[in-house]
């Protein structure tokens, strides 16, 4: 199932008389439970294609079709609705609220979205037990080590099930061993049947994924699947 369609989609910013053309014609699909890297040196248009997926901004020119959707004219309150539903969104800098603890962190795209209270606890504390959290969730942000706040990070993106998670430079502020830990993570929840787009400079980190997008000057250089995607099993119903 196509999930996210671009079709020759273009970003030109404005600084002061310079036209900064960020992405230039760019095209790709995405299919329900792909793993995709994208890559790219500074400067490439890989942090302005991660936004435009993210729906944090519009194209210049072209179409980009989330679900079925032309998102591509949505103006801001649509774009938020969309983000808030469908996107799960996983930052280098953790983006926590400092004073609050990690169940109530993990609860906030659901006091967005409207549900209730207990409802929403109950969703937050699961989201944190999948990560391996349970005994953490009234601990705040600096009670925290660095590979924990990524993972009730990883958590508040995956409470409201989106269709996607978004995931940017999610190792880049830890060191070696725990930035493995939080891609075996990822791993896992691929393997649960979610669909992840990882923006990422380091190769080792793209690695983990299925499909490998490379750009460079606002053009996708090269697009590779790298290892075949998994495909969840279906339980098989016994009867006697």
């Amino acid at each position: 199932m196509n999930i996210i369609t671009i079709e020759h989609i273009a970003k030109i910013y404005q600084v002061g008389m310079e036209e900064v053309h960020a992405l230039r014609d760019v095209s790709l699909n995405i299919d329900k439970n792909e793993y995709v890297a994208i890559m790219g040196p500074s400067g490439s248009g890989k942090s302005t294609l991660m936004n435009m997926l993210g729906c944090l901004d519009t194209p210049t020119n072209g179409l980009y079709n989330f679900k079925n959707q032309n998102v591509s004219q949505m103006d801001d309150n649509e774009l938020a609705s969309i983000r808030n539903k469908e996107i799960g969104f996983v930052f280098q800098t953790f983006n926590l609220l400092p004073r609050s603890d990690a169940l109530h962190n993990v609860e906030l795209p659901l006091i967005y979205a409207g549900v209730g209270s207990q409802e929403r606890k109950e969703r937050a504390a699961g989201a944190l037990e999948n990560v391996g959290l349970a005994d953490r969730m009234t601990h705040k942000p600096n009670e925290l080590s660095g590979g924990q706040r990524q993972r009730v990070a990883v958590a508040r993106a995956l409470v409201t099930n989106p269709s996607i998670i978004l995931a940017d430079e999610p190792t880049g502020n830890l060191d070696s061993k725990t930035g493995a830990d939080i891609m075996e993570l990822f791993n896992e929840i691929y393997d649960q049947g979610n669909t992840i787009i990882l923006v990422t400079h380091e190769e080792y980190i793209a690695e983990h994924a299925a499909r490998i997008i490379r750009l460079k000057d606002g053009l996708i250089e090269t697009d590779e699947v790298v290892k075949e995607r998994f495909i969840p099993k279906k339980t098989e119903t016994v009867t006697e």
